[in-house]
């Protein structure tokens, strides 16, 4: 809101202060200047009806009826505040890692909306990691303490579960786990599918990059004391990438017939957007500084237990999805990791970040393909 309010106000400021025709316009931008000819007192009304409509969409989102069932999940296994969530009986076993800022929720939406119970549905296993909210052990992880300490005890139970090879699906941060766990875990695995998963940080976005690396070892160092990086420290972080974003999208949902699959699709997807999860301080300085800082995957230079993340020695085959609209892992940083691996399917599905999993378009687009190609593992 102080964003929205500063970007429009300042907006009927500059008007306040003259004529658009009274600037200095580049000679290219001459025709357009001249269309800007707008009476002050109507860029004020803009701009309060804007605020206006942005409040009334933000309290209509906070009176929604809608509340995500929880607690029928079935828990297969426990680390911590970890839990492995089983969904199906298939004979293969689908490990699922998603990121550890945000809750599984974005794989299991609701009923009508859900990646986990959809593969389910056409006969596979799905394990889904629920990383929980970091404890006091946690607190003390980096990387390598999540991976040894929960991801590969829980890799060696889907292997358990599953007659035949494991498939690991990672998804944005997820997926830079999930990788570093197949190439160390002592298992077979049928195949690696990573969705919208960053390897070149700076690739296709350096500047962003390096502000996200600033800002977030800034927050980390602040808040080592407490063990972990809170979700409003995060939020802010990422929010510097575009902080127009919540009022665009708040003036669309804003426009929508209430009651409608529209509205309450908007409301199930910003209710798992705004329930976060800390990061674990060690995690926050690995990743802000060592990733988007240094560009440390990229270069060879990430390591777990000491040893350098290098997916060309990944010796199965992986199907890498790079959404074409993704903002928050460009493009080009996820095929830097598709060239890097040796055995990769590449798939660029015209969708954005969290769109490959929660858009209306995803199952079509991405889990359809997505099941053909592990059906298609031996």
């Amino acid at each position: 809101m102080a964003t929205a309010a500063t970007v429009w106000g300042g907006a009927a400021a500059a008007a306040a202060a003259g004529p658009a025709s009274a600037l200095l316009w580049h000679r290219d931008l001459a025709g357009e200047a001249a269309g800007l000819a707008v009476a002050p007192e109507a860029v004020g009304q803009a701009a309060l009806q804007r605020l206006t409509d942005f409040e009334a969409a933000i309290a209509r989102y906070c009176a929604h009826p809608f509340r995500r069932a929880s607690g029928a999940e079935t828990v297969v296994a426990r680390s911590g505040a970890a839990r492995l969530l089983s969904y199906g009986e298939g004979e293969r076993a689908a490990l699922v890692v998603p990121s550890l800022v945000n809750r599984y929720h974005v794989c299991d939406l609701s009923g009508r909306r859900s990646f986990a119970r959809w593969l389910a549905a056409r006969g596979w296993r799905v394990l889904l990691v629920d990383w929980g909210s970091p404890g006091e052990r946690e607190r003390g992880f980096d990387c390598t303490g999540y991976i040894r300490n929960i991801l590969e005890p829980f890799a060696c139970e889907a292997a358990r579960l599953s007659e035949r090879p494991q498939v690991v699906i990672g998804y944005c941060m997820g997926g830079l786990l999930a990788l570093a766990t197949v190439l160390r875990a002592s298992l077979p695995f049928a195949g690696l599918a990573l969705l919208a998963v960053p390897w070149d940080f700076h690739g296709g976005g350096g500047p962003e990059a390096r502000r996200l690396a600033f800002a977030g070892t800034a927050f980390a160092e602040m808040l080592a004391g407490s063990g972990e990086m809170p979700v409003d420290a995060l939020q802010t972080c990422f929010y510097a990438l575009d902080p127009m974003l919540t009022p665009r999208k708040f003036l669309a949902f804003g426009a929508l017939e209430p009651g409608s699959e529209a509205e309450r699709a908007f409301v199930e997807l910003e209710d798992w957007v705004n329930d976060g999860v800390p990061l674990a301080a060690p995690v926050a300085r690995e990743c802000f500084a060592g990733w988007y800082g240094r560009n440390e995957p990229v270069r060879g230079e990430w390591h777990i237990d000491g040893e350098p993340v290098r997916p060309e020695a990944a010796a199965l085959p992986a199907l890498v999805v790079v959404p074409a609209g993704d903002r928050i892992v460009p493009p080009a940083s996820a095929l830097a990791l598709a060239r890097a691996l040796p055995d990769a399917t590449v798939r660029r599905p015209r969708l954005g970040h969290i769109g490959l999993m929660a858009s209306k378009t995803a199952p079509r687009r991405v889990w359809r393909p997505l099941l053909a190609w592990m059906n298609g593992l031996p």
